[in-house]
């Protein structure tokens, strides 16, 4: 069983690695061709990325039912656009992952418990 733990702390920590901050901008064009996915502030980026590269449906199916994921978010990136605003983003396959900036500093994994 540790090793498991072990190989999915992997997978989070290259997720978390490939997470940094972009300006929204340069975001807009995958945005317009629906490749990209509003994520809740209440969401860890690097947790729903980890879900999203295993197709944990049951996970995605509820956050998205629940509206913690979002894929049309017409008003939100147009705030972003006109206050040239930076996310938080990561690529999980065939999707960009995206968060609002703002109240969020970065991202740590949570440590296994033993």
């Amino acid at each position: 069983m540790r090793e498991v733990e072990r190989l999915v702390q992997e997978e989070k920590a290259k997720i978390a690695a490939e997470t940094a901050k972009i300006a929204w901008k340069e975001l807009e064009k995958f945005y317009a061709q629906g490749k990209l996915i509003l994520v809740s502030e209440t969401l860890n980026l690097v947790e729903v990325g980890y879900s999203i590269s295993l197709d944990d449906a049951t996970k995605i199916i509820a956050w998205m039912e629940s509206g913690l994921l979002v894929k049309e978010f017409n008003a939100q990136a147009k705030t972003w656009h006109n206050e040239d605003a930076d996310v938080w983003s990561v690529v999980v396959h065939p999707f960009v992952l995206v968060q609002d900036a703002k109240n969020i500093t970065g991202y740590k994994l949570s440590q296994p418990t033993a």
